[in-house]
């Protein structure tokens, strides 16, 4: 019998698939296993190479089968994709991660730590909240604007919206609108202080962390983004350099060369969104800042009289994300815009 080298994990709920094949890459056996017996089935296994699609509960499976002895490698669905043959079925799957996760070149995701989904969980859980505000305001803004009462561009112009809506000597509400607006009302001041607990949750950990410390003080780059790059990039000394950081986030553009000829579009926005979306609103600060300040760094005031704005903002936020990496991998401390400019 030949022994098992590598076995293939898919993922779900309730029903896993595993195949596992040897050394030459030949399926040795094809396998459903309830939720159960997942780890039982990888007790009894030899120590192997295991394949997992990086999806949600990968990161758990993976600590609990490394914990018996395998190596677990997280791929991401992408790169497993054209591994599969033909249809899409559970043992498809499982063989085409089998099969990816031998290959030299693949890349894998790494394995994170409860600590570091915990910090993900704040973040993601803020976001969410920050939507849902997002939703309520604009819904009251629509409503009042139906009876003519409007208000300023901004989060903070809705305190007198807030206001109107309280008032119950106001005549230009209706009884009904008052009542079912009050409640709208009350559901953006609640988000808010969840929010704000939040937030302040996050500012205490940054001050706790060096490495986040460091990254705050990169211009455009405050406690939310660096709380952000320490939970989502575990490792990033995985990337070689600090353009492969910016091009995993999405910040370069989409190559689409052929016979010779070099074709760049729009940026890629590969990677993760939310990142991307953070050193993207940072650099946009930053520039908002620039436009008539003598202090700002010449390189940057060069660029914003020669280029549109929006595209020196996605420029910025690819060094911003080229900083990032440098302090995190190397070591250091911020130096500034205009040397950072002049040693790339």
């Amino acid at each position: 019998m030949k022994q098992v080298i590598t076995i293939g994990l898919d993922l779900a709920k309730q029903i896993f698939q595993a195949h596992g094949a040897d050394a030459e890459g030949s399926p040795l056996f094809t396998r459903r296993l309830r939720r159960a017996e997942v780890l039982p089935f990888f007790e009894k296994q030899p120590p192997c190479l295991v394949g997992i699609e990086a999806c949600s509960g990968s990161h758990y499976w993976a600590r609990e089968i490394g914990e018996l002895g395998h190596e677990v490698r997280l791929i991401p669905p992408a790169y497993v994709k054209p591994f599969v043959k033909r249809g899409k079925t559970d043992a498809a799957d499982a063989e085409a991660i089998s099969e990816a996760v031998t290959r030299k070149t693949m890349r894998f995701v790494p394995v994170k730590s409860p600590e570091q989904q915990a910090a993900a969980m704040v973040l993601k859980t803020r976001a969410l909240l920050v939507r849902q505000q997002t939703q309520t305001i604009n819904a009251l803004r629509a409503h009042l604007s139906e009876l003519g009462i409007i208000a300023g561009i901004g989060t903070a112009k809705i305190a007198s919206l807030i206001a109107i809506v309280r008032v119950e000597t106001d005549a230009r509400l209706p009884n009904a609108a008052r009542f079912a607006l009050t409640a709208i009302a009350d559901q953006i001041d609640a988000l808010a202080l969840q929010i704000n607990k939040l937030e302040r949750e996050l500012v205490a950990e940054v001050k706790h962390d060096e490495d986040m410390r460091r990254l705050a003080t990169i211009p455009g780059v405050g406690a939310i983004t660096s709380a952000s790059i320490k939970a989502l990039v575990p490792d990033p000394g995985g990337f070689k350099s600090g353009r492969h950081f910016a091009a995993w986030l999405g910040l370069t553009p989409r190559s689409h060369s052929s016979g010779g000829k070099e074709r760049l579009g729009k940026i890629s926005k590969m990677g993760n969104p939310e990142l991307r979306t953070l050193l993207v609103a940072g650099a946009t600060s930053v520039l908002r800042h620039a436009r008539g300040n003598h202090k700002a760094p010449r390189w940057l005031v060069a660029l914003l009289a020669r280029r549109p704005f929006k595209v020196v903002a996605i420029a910025l936020a690819n060094k911003m994300a080229r900083i990032i990496w440098a302090l995190l991998t190397k070591g250091g401390t911020y130096r500034g815009l205009e040397s950072s400019a002049a040693s790339s």
